[in-house]
């Protein structure tokens, strides 16, 4: 049995890393455009350099052993005509890892070329949400580890989520947040630039009734059918729960937003159909909006199965949120029959 106490410290670890890292080249944008000299290129290195911190962090905290399933392979930046994707990489991971090598930092983001086929392994986004990254908004560092289909660890770094409510999401709060979460044993608040501040357990409550509810919705345009949203919504206030304002924000934060009761679901309807969510979009933020105290599923109530390689192939959609809310969500969909188009 894994020694959950080890993993969930040395993923906060890396995950606090991480997210110094991506702070930086958000930070920089402009900077690491004109040496690049490709208007996309901060999220390919705040991709790479958050990838390879982790990757580096977590072999020094659990052994050389640690399998990783993440986005990112290393082949792009060996290429002679990325050198200076590979140099601004390099320069990003400096404030962590000063002394990093071009191999070094080459070898620690394939830690992440692993596979899923066995009992347990970590699975990451290292930049979750490019569009809210690139537009110095929300976005999130996703770390999980799986074992026989589910997430059993997840640390979700946003590192311009603020714990104050009160805080528009499209402002960057200058500490962030980290949550943190093992299975079965709560979930966990505390500063994303302070990984040994005392953590705060977080335990929303049910959707009282009567109240309006607070959908999360992406800024721009998502993967989810936001068409299929209004009508599910619709459904669900002729049943007596109204729809209050959107939350809008990108990434796995909506996971922690709802998790933490600022909103009350996150919705995710299949757009088109042949679409498959992959592991590491879901592995981490389910956990923790779980262990807020949310159900999370997919559209037909199905448990999230995470043992069919790197995508949910046996699962449609995601519905978040709590469980008198779910319910209501799971029942409207099922009446108005939707499924992927």
């Amino acid at each position: 049995m894994p020694d959950y106490a080890r993993y969930v410290e040395g993923a906060r670890a890396a995950v606090a890393e991480a997210c110094v890292v991506c702070r930086q080249v958000q930070s920089a944008l402009d900077q690491v455009r004109s040496i690049t000299k490709d208007d996309l290129s901060p999220v390919t290195v705040a991709d790479f350099a958050s990838q390879a911190i982790i990757g580096r962090a977590l072999r020094g905290a659990l052994g050389r052993g640690v399998i990783l399933v993440a986005e990112e392979t290393s082949h792009f930046l060996r290429g002679r005509e990325h050198d200076a994707h590979l140099t601004a990489t390099l320069e990003a991971v400096s404030p962590v890892w000063p002394d990093a090598s071009a191999d070094e930092l080459l070898d620690a983001i394939d830690v992440g070329a692993g596979d899923t086929h066995h009992g347990g392994f970590w699975t990451l986004d290292p930049i979750d949400g490019t569009k809210g990254f690139l537009r110095g908004q929300q976005y999130a560092v996703a770390l999980a580890y799986v074992e026989h289909a589910e997430p059993t660890v997840g640390v979700l770094g946003c590192p311009n989520l603020s714990r104050d409510f009160s805080r528009p999401f499209d402002e960057r709060d200058e500490r962030g947040s980290l949550y943190f979460a093992v299975r079965h044993e709560g979930l966990y608040e505390l500063p994303a630039d302070d990984v040994g501040a005392v953590a705060v357990r977080v335990q929303r409550l049910d959707h009282a009734s009567g109240e309006a509810i607070s959908v999360c919705m992406s800024v721009g345009r998502a993967h989810s059918s936001e068409r299929d949203t209004e009508r599910v919504l619709e459904r669900v206030a002729a049943g007596g729960i109204p729809t209050g304002e959107p939350a809008r924000l990108d990434s796995q934060c909506k996971y922690a937003v709802v998790g933490r009761g600022q909103a009350d679901a996150y919705l995710r309807l299949p757009a088109k159909k042949g679409y498959v969510e992959r592991i590491w979009d879901h592995a981490a933020g389910s956990l923790i909006a779980t262990e807020g105290g949310c159900f999370v599923t997919d559209i037909h109530g199905r448990a999230l199965d995470f043992s069919h390689g790197r995508g949910l192939q046996k699962n449609l959609g995601i519905v978040c949120a709590p469980p008198r809310v779910h319910g209501a969500l799971i029942e409207a969909i099922d009446v108005l029959g939707i499924e992927a188009e």
